[in-house]
């Protein structure tokens, strides 16, 4: 199976400001993880702190929030994970199943 990329909007809380970013496809991942200078820009706070175990197996104890998600013409609130400024932007599963899409590796 292939990775591969999407542009998602993401916007504060009460949906009045929007950004587009690429994040990866990863059915792996339980929350979408956004960087954290684009979800402050947009004024979301961190409402707690979650440990999450990343990609190479190490744990990481990170900010997590909710903001507005947009894939397509599709929006939810959904939780979002305070990512490194470093790290890949992810889409993960908790909000592609409340957007009731599925992973269509072979056509992005």
């Amino acid at each position: 199976m292939g990775s591969f990329s999407v542009e998602i909007g993401t916007s504060d809380i009460r949906a009045e400001k929007w950004t587009t970013i690429d994040a990866l496809v990863d059915t792996g991942a339980f929350m979408t993880a956004v960087p954290a200078s684009v979800l402050h820009g947009l004024g979301v706070t961190p409402f707690g702190k979650r440990r999450v175990r990343l990609g190479e197996g190490r744990v990481k104890e990170m900010d997590y929030g909710q903001t507005w998600i947009r894939v397509d013409d599709q929006e939810i609130v959904s939780f979002v994970l305070f990512n490194d400024e470093e790290s890949t932007p992810a889409l993960g599963a908790y909000t592609l199943e409340g957007l009731l899409l599925v992973v269509d590796p072979a056509n992005q």
